[in-house]
């Protein structure tokens, strides 16, 4: 199976994976799980880093190689994603967000989030 990682799935997993729940960690550790991520969560991270709202810093350097090497699989951001995101109704607002609904719909890969208004986009959401 494959999972799609929100953005504070991915920092919690990467800095305090105590915050997770245990369903989560086995998930992201289990050996036959693929864990997707999207160009969303380092761009998401970078922007919050650049206005003093993050420190992860770390997290962003080596991105590519270190997620690769630890097995994560880098998506990546198409077209049709984009104007499908741009297209969904306006539950959430933030676009970050509206990007990985539209790819967990496009790819039909549950996403990994605590955020419960995913719900109302119709994807599968995993969390406890």
């Amino acid at each position: 199976m494959r999972y799609l990682l929100d953005t504070h799935t991915y920092y919690w997993f990467r800095q305090s994976p105590a915050q997770l729940p245990p369903r989560i960690i086995s998930l992201l550790t289990d050996a036959k799980t693929e864990i997707l991520v999207s160009p969303v969560i380092p761009w998401e991270l970078s922007i919050k880093v650049s206005i003093g709202k993050l420190d992860a810093m770390e997290l962003l350097v080596d991105f590519e190689l270190r997620e690769t090497a630890a097995g994560l699989s880098l998506i990546t951001i198409n077209t049709a994603e984009v104007i499908r995101s741009g297209l969904l109704p306006s539950h959430h607002r933030d676009p970050f967000d509206r990007l990985l609904i539209a790819q967990s719909l496009t790819l039909n890969a549950p996403i990994l989030s605590a955020d419960t208004i995913f719900d109302r986009y119709g994807v599968q959401r995993i969390w406890n």
